[in-house]
């Protein structure tokens, strides 16, 4: 009942406020938003030496736009690109990575990503390899 009265006093509670593009965001968020668990977050920071959210009191992490810019790229050249951490950790050093959200991309023109053909071909050599190991009885 105190919900109820509560909510008749001021109608905005119980609604959540949408927060502008430049405000910080919690882990929590972000990884609502990137749809990925928390703890990958936190094992990101791990490896990518790049991604630095913001620490205040208790360790709660506060993540900037530009680190969510950066990490949805990541989850990106790991996901949907195929590269593994070290490549992409490589990528990030040799600065290929876009870490501000300029063109969209998510990393530069000359990264050494795959184009549609050579994922086929190497879809079919894969394909092979997979009949030759069934033939050989392994």
């Amino acid at each position: 009942m105190a919900l109820l009265a509560r909510s008749a006093v001021n109608p905005a509670a119980g609604r959540r406020s949408v927060k502008s593009a430049d405000a910080f965001r919690t882990i929590s968020e972000v990884a609502n938003e990137l749809e990925i668990p928390q703890h990958v977050l936190r094992f990101w920071e791990s490896k990518f030496s790049q991604v630095k959210p913001l620490k205040r009191g208790g360790g709660r992490r506060y993540y900037r736009p530009e680190d969510i810019v950066l990490l949805r790229n990541i989850q990106n050249l790991l996901y949907k690109e195929g590269y593994t951490i070290k490549g992409v950790q490589k990528l990030l050093r040799e600065g290929q990575v876009n870490r501000s959200g300029g063109n969209g991309a998510g990393y530069s023109d000359n990264t050494n990503s795959m184009n549609d053909a050579q994922r086929g071909e190497i879809r079919a050599i894969i394909d092979e390899l997979t009949a030759l190991k069934k033939m050989l009885g392994r």
